[in-house]
């Protein structure tokens, strides 16, 4: 715990939880330094694998249960592809799924006491934005050519104010991927350190700790919903966004 009681007072620092630190030793940071992040991004990554790989790996028309965990996220995924980025969007199905299953692995593992969640770090939420939109607009070029800069152009506006909604809707598409990571990040920062705050109380006040403790435990409860959420979020803003790189633009 981040808690400690000296002469000067209560002393809480909820931020502590999200130092980056180093595997091995206490040296500089470099590129290259296996961290605490490292480490439980890889813990997620194995853990998609046990769940999508080695649990399908005997398929059974009488499921087992991981087979049955992963068929259901599995046709979950699939169905918010196909309604919301289409039949084209389809062909992009790994990617989001991947993308879904690795940061709902990353907020849940997340949720785990001594873990470390890396998804509340701006620096991994903004590689995933940033690769999302690089995606779509390489996609939406590829596809499109010059074309795909239609979407930008919104035709049934009167014309005087077609060039300003342009400017809007060209600033709004380059803001995607910091609104993209914010979004994440934030909201799971914001839930873990509240509750760090509140387990400092309880550490603190001995036997009238129950009102923190109960809030503790409602507070955690609240944060496996948003770590589902964040996750289904992100992903189906993927998918609206694909939708504009292999659908129509609008008009």
């Amino acid at each position: 715990m981040a808690t400690e009681e000296h002469g000067s007072g209560l002393q809480i620092h909820p931020m502590d939880q999200f130092v980056v630190k180093p595997l091995f030793g206490d040296g500089p940071i470099e590129w290259y330094t296996p961290t605490n992040v490292t480490l439980w991004m890889g813990i997620a990554v194995l853990a998609m694998i046990a769940l999508l790989v080695l649990s399908t790996r005997r398929r059974a028309i009488v499921p087992s249960r991981g087979q049955s965990v992963a068929e259901l996220f599995y046709g979950f995924i699939h169905k918010m592809v196909e309604d919301v980025a289409g039949h084209e969007g389809l062909k992009f199905f790994p990617y989001v799924m991947t993308l879904f299953m690795f940061v709902f692995l990353s907020n849940m593992l997340g949720l785990i006491p001594m873990s470390f969640t890396t998804t509340s770090h701006i620096a991994v939420t903004a590689v995933l934005a940033l690769l999302v939109f690089l995606t779509v607009t390489l996609v939406g070029f590829y596809r499109k050519g010059i074309g795909f800069l239609g979407m930008f152009w919104v035709s049934s506006a009167p014309l005087i104010l077609r060039p300003i909604l342009a400017v809007i809707e060209l600033i709004s598409y380059f803001v995607r991927p910091l609104s993209h990571s914010i979004r994440l990040g934030g909201n799971l920062m914001a839930g873990h350190a509240v509750i760090k705050v509140f387990a400092g109380f309880a550490g603190a006040m001995g036997v009238a700790s129950v009102v923190p403790i109960a809030a503790i435990a409602a507070i955690y409860g609240l944060e496996l919903l948003v770590a589902a959420v964040q996750a289904y979020v992100f992903t189906i803003l993927t998918c609206v966004y694909l939708r504009d790189a292999v659908g129509e633009a609008h008009h």
